[in-house]
């Protein structure tokens, strides 16, 4: 299966039969990300993460949503 990068517009080749690919396949929101550009999210998220002021904020569940 070939994909595209969302990020860089590198295609790349995956296994029809990987997870990935089925996931790709299935479910459309899911977009793919090289693993270059992978890495260099984590790494900016991990060092944004060790100031002190990312916050991650998680959606507030009101009586409604149960």
């Amino acid at each position: 299966m070939r994909v595209k990068c969302v990020i860089c517009d590198k295609i790349e080749t995956i296994e029809n039969e990987s997870f990935l690919a089925k996931r790709l396949r299935n479910r459309p929101i899911h977009t793919y990300t090289c693993q270059v550009c992978h890495d260099r999210i984590t790494e900016r998220t991990n060092a944004r993460m060790a100031t002190g002021k990312f916050r991650i904020n998680k959606p507030v569940q009101t009586e409604d949503d149960w």
